[in-house]
């Protein structure tokens, strides 16, 4: 018995043979969204696009031959899709012809221009009537749905100098917070919900701002850094994109409103 084990471990391990995968169809794909639970996120988005085009075509917003060869260029330069080579190898890495990506550069050229057209003539004067809601804020937070356990947390950190990055890996229940031990990054005021906003307003670097009740659960937030309001570029595009999310965010509901009737 102890030379037939000795015989078998000394052989050599044979590798298991796998079946040949087939490629995924189409159909495969959309089979796997539903049963992965994804099908609605991906239905909203080509919604969205679908919205986008009729605005596009109610406005009368289009894109020159020019323009879209300008942001095909730029597309590929960002990808670094340099010869035709490597943008060949790129779409079948992708799995889309050259007529659907090209027809997707068109997409976010006509969106961009959209944007421009609805809301272009009044983000500066909105920045200027509302500059404190476009301060910049660096934030950690901790998230969990009952008060009593906030309270706690709120008392470890302020009385027992616990570590809060230590305490939302180990208690908050918002993904992004426990990964990265709390840190939220950095955002405009008028990103964040009303009630936060409300709450931390005037709060100073490092303090920590008592549980904040959103329909999310109980927030325990620490603010890290604020940063002062500029009017730049990246902050005119930002409340742009506001201003378009927002907006297309209640043609969505006024849409589904009228669908349900």
């Amino acid at each position: 018995m102890t030379e037939t084990l000795e015989r078998i471990e000394s052989q050599p391990e044979q590798p298991a043979v796998l079946p040949e995968i087939p490629v995924a169809t189409d159909e495969d794909i959309l089979i796997y969204l539903r049963h992965a639970h994804k099908i609605a996120h991906i239905a909203g988005l080509a919604e969205r696009d679908a919205l986008i085009l009729a605005a596009c075509e109610k406005f009368d917003v289009t894109a020159s031959d020019e323009e879209w060869q300008a942001a095909g260029d730029a597309f590929r330069l960002e990808h670094k899709l340099t010869g035709a080579a490597e943008t060949l190898r790129w779409l079948t890495q992708q799995r889309i012809s050259a007529e659907e990506w090209s027809q997707g550069i068109k997409i976010e050229l006509l969106t961009q221009k959209l944007k421009v057209h609805l809301f272009g003539d009044v983000v500066d004067d909105h920045y200027i009537s509302n500059r404190d809601n476009y301060r910049r804020i660096a934030l950690s937070q901790i998230l969990v749905t009952d008060l009593s356990e906030a309270l706690k947390i709120v008392h470890l950190l302020r009385e027992e100098k616990a570590s809060f990055c230590a305490l939302a890996v180990e208690h908050s229940k918002g993904k992004q917070s426990k990964e990265s031990g709390g840190f939220m990054g950095i955002h405009f005021l008028a990103e964040l919900m009303p009630e936060i906003v409300q709450a931390i307003a005037q709060a100073q670097e490092g303090a920590i701002v008592s549980p904040i009740q959103t329909r999310f659960g109980q927030h325990v937030i620490k603010i890290e850094k604020w940063f002062p309001a500029e009017f730049n570029q990246t902050v005119r595009e930002t409340v742009l994109d506001l201003f378009f999310e927002t907006w297309l965010q209640r043609m969505q509901t006024q849409s589904d409103i009228n669908l349900s009737v």
